[in-house]
């Protein structure tokens, strides 16, 4: 059963206005015109949690944040993409995990702040994702290397992973937290969950979309890479709750990867809201433990955590 806290999400998310956000076109429209008026900070917070050290360098004129182990050296390379509809600079939330997977995993986390749409654009963004993988993997081996990604970043991710592979480079892993995956957003399944979600609303989201997908059309694996090869990544993982719009494309996902030979858990959340995992409530704190025994790269274990249904 869903905890009192996970329960207490959905009128939460509701009260703040975050389906609102996506309600119409012109919502969205104007979230982005607000944010071109007053851009986001985008930096840590100054007390982001023991245990790590941070620092930024310039990446070809983006910020690519280091976020490591105070203590020892790291043992992994994690690259770290934020979700915010493509349209949302890099948020708290992403912050702590970040800070908390470099902890949990002993890795050293680079977080590149890409510019949002429309000034970026999956044709502009996604390479340079892709190449920053491939420069991790040339230094540390492909092995060593993983790629992680929430919401839009997991779709940035997901495509860079398939880029990377496209280069010959099976990354260590791959993990999904709700992914958008195609941006069409049309898979039948979504009328059914729509109604319920209290976070995500196609209206206002076709509007970040269009934005984001440039001059591409919507159904290339940069745009939407659940349209892309799944054959040759490395072990993929996905997170999503089942009430979330996300989820019907991330079954879809996870059926195309293990039919193409692809290492693939799939964590579904009964009654989880979008990115559940990166929410303070147990079912949150337990798939972040998940994906940081995924990340060290130890098996996963026989019982089925409490709230979520792993699947094989």
């Amino acid at each position: 059963m869903p905890s009192l806290a996970s329960r207490m999400m959905p009128p939460l998310l509701t009260a703040l206005g975050y389906r609102r956000r996506f309600a119409s076109a012109q919502a969205t429209e104007d979230l982005v015109a607000a944010r071109n008026l007053r851009p986001r900070t985008y930096g840590p917070p100054r007390l982001l949690r023991r245990g790590v050290s941070v620092s930024v360098e310039d990446e070809g004129g983006w910020p690519l944040y280091e976020i490591v182990p105070s203590s020892g050296l790291p043992r992994g390379q994690i690259v770290y993409v934020h979700g915010g509809a493509w349209i949302n600079q890099i948020a708290l939330q992403h912050w702590q995990l970040v800070a908390e997977l470099a902890v949990t995993t002993g890795s050293r986390v680079l977080v590149p702040i890409y510019p949002l749409a429309p000034r970026g654009t999956a044709a502009t963004v996604v390479p340079r994702v892709a190449d920053l993988l491939g420069r991790l993997a040339s230094e540390h081996g492909a092995e060593n290397v993983s790629v992680v990604g929430d919401s839009a970043g997991g779709q940035i991710a997901l495509a860079a992973a398939q880029l990377a592979r496209d280069a010959h480079l099976a990354l260590a892993h791959t993990v999904l937290i709700a992914p958008a995956l195609d941006l069409n957003l049309d898979n039948p399944v979504i009328d059914e969950l729509e109604p319920n979600d209290p976070w995500l609303v196609r209206p206002g989201l076709r509007a970040a979309v269009e934005l984001w997908r440039g001059d591409l059309p919507l159904d290339s694996p940069l745009v939407s890479p659940l349209f892309g090869q799944m054959a040759g990544l490395g072990p993929l993982a996905v997170f999503a709750g089942t009430r979330d719009i996300t989820h019907p494309d991330c079954e879809l996902l996870v059926s195309k990867a293990r039919s193409a030979g692809v290492n693939t858990e799939f964590h579904q959340a009964p009654g989880m809201v979008h990115v559940y995992p990166l929410l303070p409530i147990p079912e949150g704190r337990q798939a972040r433990r998940t994906m940081a025994r995924i990340l060290r790269g130890e098996p996963r274990i026989s019982a089925a955590a409490p709230g979520t249904r792993p699947t094989r």
